[in-house]
């Protein structure tokens, strides 16, 4: 194989079924993604797709070669991620991946302060809402919202609970009123939406208690409710973690909820290594100051 990133192009089509799918995933052109496609099948003298109206659809040459391909390119992507972990490790980098609504709330101030503190290591800061895979190298750190985080080799430190309420801004609040109850939330204005997994969440939980119809807008990130909340727009679930420290906010009330924390996972092998340590402790101590929770137990998690 002369090129191994044909395969991103030929993976992407078929998971997608076509080339402007494909490249919208990739950010490419559909033209690149055709070319691409086209030239891999040129060299591997198999046709991998049937080009239809609907779309490209897999041959049977090409369904067999899938799983192959798959596990070539992952396998190129975990040696990319290794290559990658070393190379932080010798320029004193460490790679943190959070959530946005975290990132540009709660944790700003906190890598403000720790660049301060110690300006010899440099923090790359990822708000993907893909998981990292830490045992691979994508990430050195973690801060990830779970009921108990799974993952061959990974240990933590929970940090604080993460529980959601019913939030709205001062300035709705005086227009409004406060809603108290789930009664009184009916008839006003819901604003839904979140990440793919929050969502989900906070979707059945609009459903369970009817209030789906009440919804005037949908955002697709935990940020766009946050910021949507702080416009007076309407009301929304939100983390306490992020909400309670907003000053423009006012929590209406609090519902039952699955027990859920905030943890901050590196992988075992990343124990011993200073700048990871460093950066994971001062972390700790700030999130857990910050949050005004007691602080979690080191714990290990086992798949």
């Amino acid at each position: 194989m002369e090129d191994w990133d044909d395969l991103r192009h030929f993976l992407a089509v078929a998971d997608t079924g076509s080339t402007l799918a494909a490249g919208r995933k990739l950010r490419v052109s559909q033209t690149t993604c055709a070319r691409r496609v086209a030239a891999l099948e040129t060299r591997l003298g198999v046709r991998l797709f049937d080009r239809k109206p609907a779309g490209y659809l897999l041959t049977s040459d090409g369904a067999a070669l899938l799983g192959a391909a798959q596990g070539a390119a992952d396998a190129v992507e975990a040696f990319a991620q290794a290559a990658e972990s070393r190379a932080r490790a010798a320029r004193s980098v460490v790679r943190l991946t959070a959530s946005e609504i975290f990132a540009v709330t709660m944790l700003a101030p906190v890598l403000r302060d720790f660049h301060d503190a110690r300006p010899d290591i440099r923090i790359e800061l990822d708000t993907s809402d893909e998981v990292r895979d830490l045992a691979a190298g994508a990430a050195d750190i973690a801060i990830r919202i779970a009921g108990s985080p799974s993952g061959a080799g990974v240990i933590g430190r929970r940090v604080a609970d993460d529980d959601w309420a019913i939030y709205c801004s001062r300035g709705f609040a005086a227009a409004r009123g406060i809603p108290r109850s789930i009664e009184e939330l009916r008839g006003m204005p819901i604003i839904g939406g979140g990440e793919e997994g929050v969502w989900r969440m906070y979707g059945e939980y609009l459903r369970h208690f009817g209030l789906v119809d009440s919804m005037v807008m949908q955002h697709n990130t935990s940020l766009g409710l946050l910021a949507a909340v702080r416009s007076g727009l309407g009301l929304s679930a939100l983390p306490c973690l992020v909400a309670d420290h907003e000053p423009d906010l006012i929590c209406c009330f609090r519902t039952p909820q699955p027990t859920r924390g905030m943890w901050l996972l590196i992988h075992e092998r990343s124990r011993g290594e200073p700048r990871i340590r460093t950066v994971v402790d001062f972390l700790y101590t700030r999130l857990v100051h910050a949050t005004q929770r007691d602080a979690g137990q080191v714990a290990t998690v086992t798949t």
